[in-house]
């Protein structure tokens, strides 16, 4: 089964990228912001509406970056293969939601919100000069990260 992803590259203009710091399913990962495709929504549809869901934020849906282009296995779920696709994010107005300065500084709220969900997110924006490869956890955000840092994308 193929369970497909749709994330966003969001860099400011103090040339900071975003990035979504989760607690899921007993695991810490640093992660681009996105999520599942839902059946019937195209990918940039897809993409807009994780924005909107997590961030509370509305966003423009730029260029396409990268499709995953080999076999990966779903962390979560060995029977699923992951397709992953990035776009550029461009903000339609200013972030409000909180964000962060550490690594998985999650707040009270969120962790009321963990006991119901069995999972937390908060937000950070990584300077231009400290983000690689190695600020993200997941093996197609290492490839995005690498491709973005080295100008590619």
């Amino acid at each position: 089964m193929f369970n497909i992803r749709v994330y966003g590259i969001l860099i400011n203009e103090k040339k900071q990228v975003l990035v979504s710091d989760e607690w899921i399913r007993g695991s810490y990962y640093t992660k681009f912001p996105g999520g599942g495709l839902e059946f019937g929504e195209g990918t940039r549809e897809c993409l807009k509406r994780e924005i909107r869901e997590e961030m509370n934020l509305e966003a423009e849906i730029g260029d396409h970056i990268y499709t995953t282009d080999y076999f990966q296995l779903s962390a979560f779920n060995p029977a699923h293969q992951i397709v992953s696709i990035y776009y550029y994010v461009l903000p339609s107005e200013p972030i409000t939601c909180a964000l962060r300065d550490k690594p998985f500084d999650f707040d009270e709220d969120q962790l009321i919100i963990y006991q119901q969900k069995n999972e937390i997110e908060t937000f950070r924006f990584i300077d231009w000069e400290h983000f690689s490869e190695e600020s993200v956890t997941l093996p197609i955000d290492k490839t995005v990260a690498k491709i973005i840092k080295e100008g590619k994308g």
